[in-house]
């Protein structure tokens, strides 16, 4: 039983999210067989799920684990609506809503043939929540009590509190883990255990190997619980430049490329081979500014620090023209930490407009000027300038970088841009080695993950905050608003969160991206989820007269 109060608030939902339900249907269609290769810019940083931080991390977990259930076509995140059965057959709900009781599937195996049982779901519990073991979204459990084991195919989940999306927030999040496998491993040690590199999942494929940087690959997992995948199998093949990436998909070198560049579009072929299928999507991109000395982090940066010096650097940029530059028509300049898709996105929001006058004056006005006439402001002999992180996997940034570096120019600002690759991007982002940083992140459908990537860091919140931003507004406003129970009272909440991040600038709010992925006419796809290209991989197909050899397969490998 779903408390009554959820219940209305899922329905209303729903409606909000009627035509997303039905852009994301699609058929199975095609013949069985044919190894899928995908060109990434991007390398995973890990696939073992309670460690995975980028989206391809996401991409190679959830094809090889599966989760208790899954959101439905409808997006919806309050109560249970619309979620699809995957390990847990069935579940039920307390009359309190503070317990729900999964039945696991018995046909459900692991990659080694052991059961997948109740055991499996408490341990991973176990994992996420424990703070030695630092996993970033243990947030998201927070209102979990415990999960009891009344037998090996039931697991019953306590809950602390009732929230409109607890349902979803223990789903997208916990994902049963092999207890058998790891429980013996310190939790602490996990991280560095070799068994984490070469998993055994219980999703539609397993593990093949792995060559860090260049290849990963995935075979069908033939004694899969509800039907072996029509693919064989899953390679990613991986680029250091941007460049590359759509290189191999438009040579008919690779199947899918999950989005497409607006400079791929003109090099598109004119035997329609490769095709832009459009997507909705839960993108935007940012410039973060890193509010603390990467030397001494209990020190304010000497630049972003100033809450005047961010507002003023914000002023500066015009991310219409910006966005024009980069996407033309395949995107439009972001608001604020939301994307348009979420359904708590608002965008009657007030944001800083641009008027280099303006910015100039406040630059002015902090003592930074132009003393020497070389272009650049000083104060106190220090010039205005700082370094600009940004990866070499994403061409969008790459030029959205050197577009800022021209327009703070003409404010004095000298932006320097450090680029490098994604791996050692995603470490010194990690770290907070960095003045600012260009960030692009996918959003989940629930606006709960606002809290990881903005709150103050700290217990519960903020891991994914790089920046090291702090507002007592925005996390009293995010807090309340995931524990109303109404969607007039959320979206309420959220109005006033994202206003003070919008206001208090720790981040330029660049980019939306209209998504685009790319695909090889052999490759039959169903539509593609917003928020996960991904989950519908298992059902697609290759056709047999076109599929690629196996020695040709080898050979896209860097």
């Amino acid at each position: 039983m779903i408390n009554s109060a959820v219940r209305p608030a899922a329905a209303a939902v729903v409606a909000v999210l009627i035509v997303l339900s039905a852009a994301c249907r699609g058929a199975d269609t095609g013949p069985s067989g044919g190894v899928l290769v995908v060109s990434v810019g991007a390398d995973a940083n890990s696939i073992f799920p309670p460690f995975g931080v980028g989206t391809q991390d996401r991409v190679v977990s959830e094809l090889l684990y599966d989760k208790l259930a899954d959101i439905g076509p409808s997006l919806n995140t309050i109560g249970d609506i619309g979620f699809e059965p995957k390990l847990a057959r069935s579940w039920e709900w307390s009359r309190d809503s503070l317990t729900i009781t999964f039945h696991l599937d018995p046909r459900a195996r692991w990659h080694d043939g052991r059961p997948v049982t109740s055991a499996d779901v408490q341990y991973a519990f176990r994992v996420w929540t424990d703070s030695a073991v630092g996993v970033a979204q243990r947030v998201a459990l927070s209102s979990i009590d415990s999960i009891s084991a009344p037998d090996a195919l039931t697991a019953r989940v306590h809950f602390r509190e009732r929230t409109p999306a607890q349902f979803y927030a223990l789903v997208y999040t916990l994902v049963p883990l092999p207890a058998h496998r790891f429980a013996a491993i310190a939790d602490t040690a996990l991280r560095d255990a070799p068994e984490v590199r070469a998993p055994i999942g219980s999703g539609p494929f397993r593990f093949v190997s792995w060559t860090p940087r260049a290849r990963l690959e995935l075979a069908a997992n033939g004694a899969y619980y509800t039907g072996r995948p029509r693919l064989d199998g899953v390679v990613f093949v991986v680029a250091a430049q941007g460049a590359t990436v759509a290189a191999r998909l438009l040579a008919g070198e690779a199947d899918f490329l999950e989005q497409l560049a607006p400079p791929d579009f003109a090099q598109l072929p004119a035997d329609g081979s490769v095709r832009a299928q459009p997507y909705g999507g839960f993108d935007y991109g940012f410039v973060q500014f890193n509010l603390r000395d990467a030397a001494n982090p209990l020190a304010p940066h000497a630049l972003f620090g100033e809450r005047a010096m961010r507002r003023a650097l914000t002023m500066a940029v015009n991310r219409t023209t910006l966005v024009r530059s980069v996407f033309d028509t395949l995107g439009r300049p972001a608001i604020g930490p939301f994307s348009r898709t979420q359904w708590t996105a608002d965008t009657t929001l007030r944001g800083i407009p641009f008027d280099s006058a303006g910015a100039a004056h406040v630059l002015d006005s902090l003592g930074w000027r132009d003393a020497n006439g070389d272009g650049v402001r000083e104060r106190n002999g220090r010039p205005l300038a700082f370094s600009l992180l940004v990866p070499a996997s994403s061409r969008v940034r790459q030029t959205a970088a050197v577009l800022l570096q021209a327009q703070l120019k003409a404010v004095g600002v000298r932006v320097n841009i450090d680029q490098v690759d994604f791996n050692a991007w995603l470490d010194r982002a990690q770290r907070g080695a960095f003045d600012a940083l260009v960030g692009a992140v996918r959003t989940s459908p629930s606006p709960r993950g606002v809290r990881d990537l903005w709150g103050t860091p700290g217990p519960g919140r903020g891991a994914q905050n790089w920046g090291q931003w702090s507002n007592a507004t925005f996390d009293a406003q995010v807090d309340s608003a995931l524990a109303a129970t109404s969607t007039d009272a959320v979206r309420a909440h959220f109005r006033v969160a994202y206003q003070s991040a919008i206001d208090d600038a720790p981040a330029i709010w660049l980019y939306e991206p209209r998504l685009f992925a790319g695909v090889h006419r052999r490759l039959s796809v169903r539509a593609l989820r917003p928020d996960a290209w991904w989950s519908g991989v298992a059902s697609w197909s290759i056709d047999p007269a076109q599929r690629l050899p196996r020695d040709r397969r080898a050979a896209t490998t860097p």
